[in-house]
């Protein structure tokens, strides 16, 4: 098939070593548990040394906590290093960038939408590895990266970038939206019905699912095999329009620019399974810690990437035998908190408000909460009012809230403005 090839042809180009780890991959797929934790603290170990005699940042860093990394037996011993955020990163970036001789470095950029973009040089083991991770989450639904696909990202491109775009698409037999009118929508869904599997952001998948359900073009595409969303979280109202659209629900890839790829989503009991030969994943106070095992080109050890989730039981079966660990859930970033006229709120206690309901009642509210002023908070649900719902949504801010917040809940909102990622708290307190 030419579009194989093709692919094929790029891979080898800019990623030489994709296939060789891809095959790694999938002989550990099925290792036991200790195989996979030997080779993860052998990476680690191999990490850690590297980054102590090429990165000056983790030199001082290593130094100051009497920290030897030859002498690391357990990734427990990670723990005697302290975590370290995105504003480090972004502050030392230039001590924390190995000095080692690579044959490859390519620039790789964040998007900016917590607030704080970061560039750095990323190896080709490195990217390579993380399309690895990705490839093999693919085979467990048995797509392949060159199969036909459809691409849902933000769309406010320039006309001259646009042309761009669609012809680096068309090397990747890749197509997607450049507007959300009903007539390139009905022109998507006509390319669709041949495609393998659709990816994007989850919230502009479910906005498209919506559109495609009102103009009737719901379940009219047979080869579709996966729905992969990725950058933000997918909440319950998702998956049920996203059903009724295409007849499968969104999965889940989990990761970031400086994590790779941390999780994948399982065929198998909708677990999502640590890609543990690639990263170490650490949770404290419910908040997830990363140590990328590829990052020797700009070292990332005990990341806090800004997320709560969920780790299952350490005695946990995968109904799918693997017995890499699962994150049981993503319950979102840990963000800017909420600021009342006393006290301070995690931003996730909307997540358990609409959480409590949809658990309780089986009732689904997609919402946006913005803060402008201290002490007042605007909600914006997409679903039209209903009295029961409006309810049960003021006993729950009350339960959590109590007097401290002012809100203002408006119904029928448009959430989405189709241009990139949907925050589900945005704070403007003091900015």
């Amino acid at each position: 098939m030419i579009s194989k090839l093709i692919y094929q042809a790029g891979m080898r180009d800019r990623y030489p070593s994709l296939m060789t780890q891809l095959e790694a991959l999938l002989e550990s797929d099925h290792w036991s548990y200790q195989q996979l934790e030997n080779l993860q603290l052998k990476r680690l170990q191999e990490l850690l040394v590297f980054a102590e005699s090429h990165s000056p940042f983790y030199t001082a860093l290593f130094n100051k906590c009497n920290f030897n990394p030859r002498k690391v037996q357990s990734i427990k011993d990670l723990k005697q290093l302290p975590s370290i955020e995105k504003s480090t990163l972004i502050l030392h970036k230039e001590d924390i960038q190995s000095r080692a001789n690579f044959k490859r470095l390519r620039l790789s950029e964040t998007s900016g939408t917590t607030g704080q973009p970061l560039s750095i040089y990323r190896s080709e083991e490195w990217d390579s590895g993380t399309r690895a991770a990705m490839f093999r989450g693919y085979q467990w639904y048995k797509v392949n990266p060159w199969d036909r696909n459809g691409y849902l990202w933000g769309y406010n491109i320039d006309p001259k970038e646009a042309r761009k775009i669609k012809f680096l698409d068309s090397l990747q037999n890749r197509f997607r939206l450049f507007s959300y009118s009903e007539e390139e929508i009905e022109n998507f869904c006509k390319k669709l019905k041949k495609a393998t599997f659709l990816s994007g952001y989850s919230s502009m998948i479910y906005e498209v699912a919506k559109i495609i359900n009102s103009l009737g073009l719901s379940r009219q595409f047979p080869r579709l095999k996966m729905i992969k969303g990725t950058s933000e979280k997918i909440f319950p109202a998702y998956q049920e329009e996203v059903q009724k659209a295409f007849g499968m629900k969104i999965i889940s890839e989990y990761g970031s620019m400086e994590s790779g790829i941390i999780a994948y989503e399982c065929p198998e009991g909708g677990n999502m399974h640590i890609a543990m030969e690639n990263v170490v994943v650490e949770v404290e106070n419910g908040e997830i810690i990363v140590t990328n095992l590829l990052s020797h080109s700009f070292p990332i050890i005990r990341y806090k990437l800004g997320d709560a989730v969920v780790l299952a039981p350490g005695n946990y079966k995968c109904p799918c035998g693997r017995y890499h660990p699962v994150i049981f859930d993503i319950q979102g970033r840990v963000g800017k908190p909420v600021i009342g006229k006393s006290d301070s709120y995690p931003s996730l206690t909307f997540y358990y408000v609409f959480k409590n309901i949809a658990l309780k009642t089986g009732m689904i509210a997609n919402y946006q909460a913005i803060q402008n002023e201290k002490g007042e908070v605007l909600i914006r649900i997409e679903q039209p009012y209903d009295e029961f719902l409006d309810r049960l949504i003021k006993e729950q801010l009350n339960a959590y809230f109590r007097n401290d917040i002012v809100f203002d809940i408006k119904y029928g909102e448009k959430l989405h403005a189709m241009n990139g990622k949907l925050k589900d708290f945005v704070q403007n307190v003091g900015l």
